[in-house]
Formats: C-alpha cells, structure tokens, sequence
C-alpha cells in the first residue's frame, strides 16, 4: 500500500497511458473519458504529497520537491486535456493517439521531478521531448505547424546533445553522476566538471526557452495547434524548473555559476519583453513573454535560499494556472484552430464578456498587478533574491515590469476599449465560460490566498536547502 502511495502519481498516470493506447485500438475518436480520468489523476497526487524515499538504487528520490511538482504537473494536465476536448486542427481519427502523446509526455516530466542522477534526467526528459516532437506538427493541413516541427526537433536534439557532452565531462572530472555526491566532488576547484554541468544545464534551459535557448519558441508557438501550444507552454517549463533546481543546488556556492545565472536572467527577461512589444500575433506574443518570464524565474535560484527556491517553484505553478488562462481564451475564440491576432480580440466585451473577463484577468496576472497570482509570485521572488548580493537583478526585473505593461494590457485595450473590426459572435457554451471564471476565480485566489500553495513550495525548499 505504501508503495503505490509513494508512486501514485506516475504509476496513475503510466495505467492511463495504457488504458489510451488500449482505447486507441478500436475507437480512434472516443476522447472525452480522458479529461475525467486525468481528473482523478489530480487527487491521487495530492494524496501523495507527504511521499519520501529514495528509490531504484538511489536514482530516484521522491521528496516534497518531486510532489509539489507532480501535483502541478496534474493539475496541468487535466486543464490541457479539458482544453482540448473538441480538437478541430486535429483530424478525428489520431485525436486519442494526440492524448496518448500528451499523457506520455505528462508522464517524462513526472519521472524527471524525482530523477536525481544525471543519465535518469536525460531518459526522462527524452520521454518527454520525443512525444512533443510528433505533437507539433500534427496540425491538419498546416505547413506552419511542419516547420515548427522541425524547428523544435533540431533545437531539441543540439539541446540533448549539448547534456550529453555535459555529462561525459562531469563523470570524466567528478566520477559519478548522482547528484547527492556531486556536490562535494564540484565544491573544490573542478572547472572541467562545472563546464559539464553548464551544459547539461542547457537542455533544461532550452526547455525553459532561456535566453540564448529560446529560438525555437516563439516560431513553435505560432506553427502549432493552439490546445499543443497550451500544453508545451507550461507543463515542459514546470519539469524543467524540478530539475533546474536539483541541479543548481549541486554546483552552489558557486558565484561563477550564480553570476551567469543573474545575467542570463536578465538579458531574458529584457530580451523576451522587448521582442514581445511589436508582435501582432497573440500566440507569438505569448511567446516572447515566457522568454521574459524564464527571466523571472532564474531569479529564486540565483538567490540560492529555501525561500528563493519556494518561490521558483510557486511561480512555476503560477506561470502554468497563467499562461493556461489564457490560452484557454485563445481555442474558445478560434474553434477552427486559426491563430489569433490582436486584431481579432476587437469587440470581444461585446461578442464574449466572460471571455474578456477572463483574458483582462490572465493578462493582469501576467504583468503582475495585485491581487493576482502574477503578483504575488513576483513578489515572492523579489523578496527571496534582495539583499543576496544580486539588488542590481531586482531592480532590472522591475524595470521589465513596467515594459511588460504595455503589451500585456494591449490585449485588454483590444478586448475592450479598441473599435470594433470582428463582430462574428463567440459560440461559447456554458461548460467552456463556466472553465473559463474557474480558471480566472483561481488566479485571483491563489493572489490573495497564497499560503498553503506556498508553505508546500517552502517544504520542498526546505528539504532540499535546510
């Protein structure tokens, strides 16, 4: 019984990914039972949390951090398969085998928040990525969405290959690849081995769409299914960020590594915003600013504390229940797939109030207003990191902010105060709109009510920097 308590989450969600592949077999079109039973996925992560132990020689340790993770990676997941129930860029006979793939990916990501040995990061993450490479491209009839297929298979595989190097120079230097025992190998002056994990760091930060690790992004954004952007916007960067705190908690107190940390943050978030100021195009927009929000993110781990590494992990969750609020907007206003413009969001308080709600809700998030999650997780990380030698950081990130305005609230200028271009109404049914003020009544909560959300992220942190 202990046992599948311990391994609820990943063991629930590997018999879904059987029970789809079985369904697969004989009915290529019955999707809807997946949404509930990914549901049920949720609950059984959060019985969970209290899990510990380390597992399979040591290469796999469950702990508060891998729980948290896994509970958000469930929570996820079940928005994204409610998302995408109806799947008009998908043709109807692969639509289960889309779920499959979805699921398998959901799946890489939770073995990779308790992988702690640098080759089982690697297979989970390829678990991962390989089930997104097929994703991409699968939109009916769009050569955008092959492009963008090909895009993100290439930059994925340079990302992969880069780890794989990174992990022959640290067991080369360090002779092991467990990360338990490398802190004490890397802490005396190693630099081959530091170089090493630079690089195995790089396909996590290529996940994250870091800068300089960002290219693929906004085109993979803009060539996919609107309901596959929502998915590879937010789940990928929650996996990542589970690892990337492992890894970075290996190579502390090292200030060359914190120093590069700090910049890379920086040049991101200033890069992600400035690029996202001339896009027209919401999805691309929409990509762009997770390279500014990458940014923010670095920023609880360049602080290196237990409270820098509560908030990376509480704006991860928050950046997901975000992004996924949005993009919600997006497919309920483009049921045809297409992409939407800022053209396109004209009139929408007339032709769909609640989804324009819903959008001013997500988009204020995003900037990081009060009462919004987007604020408090801003706040958190700003909090953790001033005073620790990086004040400088903080007050780029603030200044970032102030640039994020105008083009997050340009999508509620459009949505409400722009003249009206489009007046085809929105068909949106209740279920969607009643989704729709649940996804916007959460991020509203998790702002004003954030301390249980946040005590869990504060376990984990605690755990993993006492």
């Amino acid at each position: 019984m202990r046992f599948l308590i311990n391994f609820g989450p990943e063991l629930y969600q590997f018999v879904l990914i059987c029970a789809i592949f079985a369904v697969s077999l004989f009915n290529k079109t019955s999707n809807r039972w997946i949404t509930w039973a990914s549901l049920a996925g949720v609950g059984i992560a959060a019985l969970s949390l209290a899990s510990n132990g380390l597992f399979l020689y040591d290469a796999y340790k469950i702990d508060a951090l891998s729980q948290f993770f896994k509970l958000v990676i469930s929570v996820g997941f079940f928005i994204v398969a409610l998302n995408g129930k109806t799947l008009s860029t998908v043709d109807a006979d692969k639509r289960v085998d889309y779920f499959l793939l979805l699921a398998t990916s959901a799946w890489g990501l939770m073995l990779l928040c308790s992988a702690v040995e640098m080759m089982t990061m690697v297979v989970c993450l390829e678990i991962s990525s390989y089930s997104l490479y097929a994703l991409v491209p699968l939109r009916a009839g769009s050569k955008e969405a092959a492009e963008a297929g090909v895009k993100y298979i290439l930059f994925g595989a340079a990302a992969s290959a880069f780890a794989l190097m990174g992990y022959s120079f640290v067991l080369a230097s360090a002779h092991t690849s467990y990360l338990g025992l490398l802190g004490k190998a890397l802490s005396t002056a190693n630099p081959l081995g530091m170089f090493g994990l630079t690089l195995f760091l790089s396909a996590f930060f290529y996940k994250l769409a870091l800068f300089p690790f960002h290219f693929w992004c906004p085109d993979v954004y803009t060539g996919t299914g609107n309901e596959t952007a929502a998915f590879i916007a937010t789940l990928p960067k929650v996996g990542a960020m589970a690892a990337l705190i492992r890894l970075i908690h290996v190579a502390f107190p090292s200030t060359s590594l914190t120093d590069t940390l700090a910049i890379l943050s920086a040049v991101s978030m200033t890069f992600g915003n400035m690029a996202a100021l001339v896009q027209t195009d919401v999805k691309r927009l929409l990509g762009y600013s997770s390279v500014a929000h990458a940014g923010y993110i670095i920023i609880g781990l360049v602080a290196g504390t237990a409270a820098g590494i509560a908030a990376s992990a509480f704006y991860a969750m928050a950046y997901m229940v975000m992004n996924l609020t949005c993009f919600w907007v997006i497919c309920r206003m483009a049921p045809n797939g297409d992409n939407v413009s800022l053209d396109d969001l004209s009139g929408l308080h007339q032709r769909a109030p609640w989804l324009a709600f819903v959008l001013a809700v997500g988009a204020f998030a995003l900037v990081g207003l009060p009462p919004t999650v987007g604020f408090t997780g801003k706040l958190f990380l700003l909090s953790s990191a001033w005073g620790r030698g990086y004040d400088w950081l903080i007050i780029v990130a603030a200044v970032n902010t102030a640039f994020s305005i105008f083009y997050y609230l340009n999508l509620v200028r459009y949505a409400y105060a722009a003249e009206t271009v489009q007046t085809k109404a929105i068909d949106l049914s209740r279920s969607s709109g009643a989704v729709a003020m649940i996804l916007a009544l959460l991020v509203l909560a998790l702002g004003s009510l954030p301390a249980f959300v946040y005590d869990l992220a504060f376990a984990a942190g605690k755990q993993i920097l006492p």
